[in-house]
């Protein structure tokens, strides 16, 4: 279960949208590629992890938010969010944009559709924090980071603390 490094704001890998996966043709490869992502999403004390984070272009993340302590694992192949209601807004971070957080908006439930790990389909109604992962590991999946939904002036905060950060990045 090695841990991969993390792909940084400005690597390519990141703003290109995934296609979707074809899961017959990875699903021998599969087990070890998400013990590796538990691995990295774990040792970056991360709540979600989405495949371009680890350098790769496929339709996969990883979420798991441990309410109350408790895991609450989430793979999503392929997944598409079905359904969006009401707003939250709260201070956002990124594994790819390392101790930079600014507060955005986004829907407060969403329900969304995915394959599992074993290729099953399965949906899923969140709300609060779940909601939040969900929307933002699909965005990533989409080619897009939470610095890209920021109205402008967060948005330059950002962009500015980005590079006084970026040296000290891997």
């Amino acid at each position: 279960m090695p841990v991969r490094r993390v792909t940084k704001h400005g690597e390519r890998v990141l703003k290109t949208p995934c296609p979707p996966l074809d899961y017959e043709a990875i699903k021998s490869e599969l087990p070890a590629l998400l013990k590796d992502m538990w691995s990295t999403m774990n040792a970056a004390r991360g709540v979600g992890l989405a495949a371009p984070q680890i350098g790769l272009t496929l339709r996969l993340a990883v979420i798991d938010i441990r309410p109350e302590g408790k895991s609450q694992r989430f793979v999503l192949i392929n997944p598409e969010i079905v359904s969006r209601d009401g707003e939250q807004r709260e201070e956002e971070g990124c594994l790819s944009i390392p101790g930079i957080y600014s507060p955005l908006s986004r829907a407060a439930r969403v329900r969304v559709r995915a394959l599992g790990a074993d290729g099953v389909a399965w949906e899923h109604s969140a709300e609060g924090l779940l909601a939040r992962a969900f929307q933002h590991e699909i965005d990533h999946l989409d080619g897009k980071l939470y610095v890209d939904r920021l109205d402008f002036e967060h948005k330059l905060k950002v962009l500015d603390a980005i590079k006084d950060a970026k040296p000290r990045w891997d």
